[in-house]
């Protein structure tokens, strides 16, 4: 189901015009207006979906095979040396539009993108205790 007032909403579905490069009846692929390099790309499911919590199952099933065809293309044709696979999920993450959405960004050995954290130095007892948080 689309959502009236969403943007990526309406580019999916074509009623904003965009630059697609991939289209099927679940997913419309376009270029990011403001990239990180050049070719980064973002796969928009055309049904809404706020983020991946609300993402159905069999969307999201076919988004990384979707990603997966879609980089052989970018390396192959772009010349690209590699490629990052984003996706935000909330505000606090950095999601800017709330529609799901996975960002394709090829990647260039001189392209001055830092897509990078600072790694944390839990202890053996914090890991212990998010393990036993986690593990079902």
């Amino acid at each position: 189901m689309k959502k009236e007032n969403c943007i990526f909403c309406k580019i999916a579905n074509g009623e904003i015009p965009s630059r697609t490069i991939y289209e099927d009846e679940t997913f419309r692929v376009i270029l990011d207006l403001n990239p990180a390099t050049r070719g980064h790309a973002l796969i928009l499911p055309k049904e809404h979906a706020d983020s991946l919590y609300d993402l159905p199952e069999n969307t999201a099933a076919a988004v990384l095979p979707l990603a997966k065809k879609l980089a052989s293309i970018m390396s192959r044709k772009l010349g690209c040396d590699g490629l990052n696979l984003i996706q935000n999920n909330g505000e606090t993450a950095g999601q800017t539009v709330p529609h799901f959405h996975l960002h394709m960004i090829p990647r260039y050995g001189n392209d001055g993108q830092k897509i990078s954290w600072t790694p944390g130095k839990p202890t053996e007892k914090e890991l212990d205790e998010v393990r036993e948080q986690l593990a079902e």
